[in-house]
């Protein structure tokens, strides 16, 4: 049962990293682009230690409190590395695909200006 258990970990995480992997080259802009590594690959990857803490916790003895570190350190980190990636493009104005939203109105611009006659 623990074969199979690894065995679909192992092969859930090297799906997601490879489709994460294929968006970061295939997407169209810079911002497009955060969404291979930050989401896909972190899930692969996540899957992948916790193949390894699963196996290396059955062999050896006790808990592998290495692969849970790590695991915790990368969906800490991956998250809040693409949000100041993606808000240091937004600083730098780097263009994108989609169009930029339409400049929103304040609803209430007509009862300040009624209010201030």
């Amino acid at each position: 049962m623990l074969e199979i258990t690894l065995s679909v970990l192992i092969v859930v995480g090297a799906l997601f990293t490879f489709i994460g992997s294929l968006g970061l080259a295939r997407l169209g802009d810079f911002y497009t682009r955060l969404h291979g590594p930050t989401k896909a690959t972190t899930l692969g990857v996540g899957a992948l230690l916790i193949a390894s803490v699963l196996y290396f916790s059955t062999r050896d003895e006790g808990l592998s409190l290495h692969e849970i570190l790590v695991t915790l350190f990368l969906f800490i980190t991956a998250p809040v590395s693409a949000h100041l990636l993606a808000k240091a493009a937004l600083h730098l104005r780097v263009p994108s695909i989609a169009p930029p939203p339409a400049e929103a109105e304040d609803p209430l611009a007509d009862t300040r200006a009624r209010a201030g006659d």
